[in-house]
């Protein structure tokens, strides 16, 4: 470790950095609504802190270099094993998310576009390669990289994307390759393969991270992964309350730490709280949209750019979005992590995402939640640049309407390229598909 780097990373971060983030938070508190309060519940209390509790992660990062190694990683990647090496973790897919709400998107993806890269491509993997290639990013710097994890449980665009990652910065690249899990349960010899690489990677990440694995901090970032992931799985729960008192729009808002920040203890403190604030909510019979008549599903990513609008175009119409089947990703695999058995768990929890299994599950999974959560109708975002969610998309719709007897519309965007979204025949496919929830 740099002492001097070391020094310039306590001043920046724990000092000055915690300083200025900390009253950003209490400006924001204060602030009023920038949405209308007519028909939605006014902000979480805990939003300001989960801001506060980013910026300090993405602030961290401007100032790691010479102090800690930095892993980039996909989102469905084992961070526990980083986490007990003490890399500072980095998810280009937030990152990249964090571009489309801030609407800088389509700027930094077009400089991958016109460095060749196709625009039917992945917009998550366009605005990275984009931002690594230009420089430009709203969250200040991204730090250089000493090792890429990717696995391949998500897509396989990853596995393409981190090649051109580490022909770039030149460094390792750690692929943990995932079988498809066609049936209910994966097969014991795909879960001893994915177990066999995980321990196979750990030399690898030793070397990297320049110090040994210890088996207790392992089990330590393992437990705090399972206790946050248990947290949003129950504050997603509560959303079966009528009425509800979180919309998806602000879980997927509040969904950041638990994608980018896994395997930490401020993690499972933001969740703590956020679950308290949804109890009192319930308590005092707040709905996040207030006037609820009908409930309706989200299949698919958000739409980063135009949340506000969504969220307000239904709320005024009396329609919440109170679950969703990517929020639900986050939380549904909390009880296969084991503590006391890291690898043998990561190798189960990291088999069985959403999007490594067949389109038959993912149906199963929203007729279920259509049960659980009383849901009158199902919107399913059709996104152009996410082939592996999308897929089946226009069966499931049907499926839902001939079996489980709900309206259901498939809304073509894209998740994170506002190119791809127009606005006028979204608002007329969205006033058509309210009329048929009826009254």
């Amino acid at each position: 470790m740099n002492p001097i780097a070391s020094l310039r990373y306590h001043w920046n971060v724990n000092l000055l950095g915690r300083a200025i983030l900390r009253w950003q938070r209490i400006r924001a508190q204060r602030r009023p609504p920038r949405w209308d309060t007519r028909y939605l519940a006014p902000p979480l209390k805990v939003g300001a802190r989960m801001k506060e509790l980013v910026g300090r992660h993405w602030l961290a990062g401007r100032y790691t270099k010479g102090c800690r190694k930095v892993a980039w990683v996909t989102s469905g990647a084992p961070v526990e094993l980083l986490k007990a090496l003490d890399f500072y973790v980095l998810y280009p897919e937030n990152h990249a998310a964090i571009c489309g709400t801030a609407r800088v998107a389509v700027e930094i993806a077009s400089e991958a576009e016109s460095a060749g890269y196709s625009r039917d491509l992945c917009s998550y993997a366009r605005t990275d390669i984009g931002a690594v290639l230009s420089g430009k990013t709203p969250v200040g710097r991204l730090p250089r990289p000493d090792l890429l994890l990717a696995c391949t449980n998500i897509c396989q665009t990853v596995l393409y994307w981190y090649r051109v990652l580490a022909h770039h910065f030149r460094v390792p690249l750690v692929l943990i390759d995932t079988p498809f899990v066609y049936t209910e349960e994966a097969a014991e010899h795909a879960v001893r393969y994915v177990r066999r690489q995980l321990e196979e990677a750990v030399p690898l990440l030793e070397k990297a991270a320049g110090k040994r694995l210890n088996e207790r901090r392992l089990r330590q970032a393992a437990l705090l992964s399972k206790r946050a992931s248990e947290l949003w799985l129950e504050i997603l729960q509560r959303c079966r309350h009528r009425p509800a008192p979180i919309s998806v729009f602000d879980q997927f808002v509040q969904m950041a730490p638990i994608v980018e920040m896994r395997g930490e203890p401020a993690t499972v403190d933001f969740y703590a709280t956020m679950l308290r604030e949804v109890d009192e909510r319930i308590a005092g019979g707040m709905g996040a949209v207030r006037n609820e008549r009908k409930r309706v599903l989200w299949d698919n990513l958000p739409i980063w750019y135009r949340l506000r609008y969504l969220a307000e175009f239904l709320a005024r119409r009396g329609v919440a979005v109170v679950a969703s089947t990517y929020t639900n990703a986050w939380g549904e695999l909390a009880p296969l992590i084991d503590p006391d058995e890291p690898f043998e768990s990561m190798a189960r929890t990291y088999i069985y995402p959403i999007l490594n299994r067949g389109t038959g599950h993912k149906l199963a999974t929203m007729k279920r939640m259509v049960e659980e959560y009383q849901l009158n109708g199902a919107i399913l975002h059709s996104d152009r640049s996410c082939k592996p969610y999308s897929i089946g998309q226009m069966d499931q719709r049907d499926r839902l309407i001939r079996e489980v007897g709900i309206p259901a519309l498939l809304l073509e965007a894209d998740h994170n390229d506002s190119r791809a979204f127009a606005e006028e025949q979204v608002a007329t496919r969205l006033t058509a598909f309210v009329e048929m929830l009826g009254e």
